[in-house]
């Protein structure tokens, strides 16, 4: 995928830095309503690290459902006195406005790949990745069918459950196969509730 993405930046005129620019992402997903701030680094030329904070959650949930072909409640938020719950719900439907809302950059690298989440597509796993692997390389697609994204998340109160993922206090953690995500083929839902 390095090799991949590299080429594309290319081709597409961009000098050679990092192919995942951490700080390129960060300052675009900075500029979504609600977000306070981002702060991406690379921990290798194609993996990035770092923190995304919210601090106006209505501004955000506000922005994502007025946004083109976001069905409402992509993110549901309630806080109440005795606690709150988060429930996230991604599909191919949502995907590509949602993708435009965080980050450009982002949306063009899945466009680059033909991800169903960006494109709207409707394709299973298998037929992605032999998509890919016909267009770039089986490698490529092997790549795609093993990797997975790993995110923490902090809650305004000690979490009592969680769907999909695990949790310990206030921060919850979601372990996400790439290809899951990128092909959407059944929404990906996750709940969570605190104190």
């Amino acid at each position: 995928m390095t090799t991949l993405i590299r080429s594309l930046s290319r081709a597409g005129g961009q000098s050679n830095g990092p192919v995942l620019d951490g700080p390129a992402i960060a300052r675009s997903m900075s500029s979504a309503p609600g977000v306070a701030s981002a702060s991406l680094g690379n921990t290798s030329e194609a993996a990035i690290e770092g923190q995304v904070r919210i601090s106006q959650i209505g501004e955000f949930l506000s922005a994502a459902e007025t946004g083109r072909n976001v069905r409402r409640g992509f993110i549901t938020f309630e806080q109440t006195a005795a606690g709150g719950r988060c429930n996230i719900n991604i599909n191919r439907q949502n995907g590509p406005a949602i993708l435009e809302l965080l980050s450009p950059e982002i949306s063009d690298y899945l466009n680059a790949l033909m991800a169903p989440l960006a494109t709207g597509e409707e394709l299973n796993k298998t037929e992605y990745l032999n998509l890919v692997a016909s267009f770039y390389n089986r490698t490529i697609s092997d790549e795609i069918a093993y990797s997975r994204i790993r995110a923490s998340i902090d809650f305004p109160g000690n979490i009592t459950s969680v769907r999909g993922g695990t949790y310990s206090g206030r921060r919850a953690e979601f372990d996400i196969p790439l290809l899951d995500l990128l092909v959407a083929e059944t929404p990906l839902i996750y709940e969570v509730t605190w104190n």
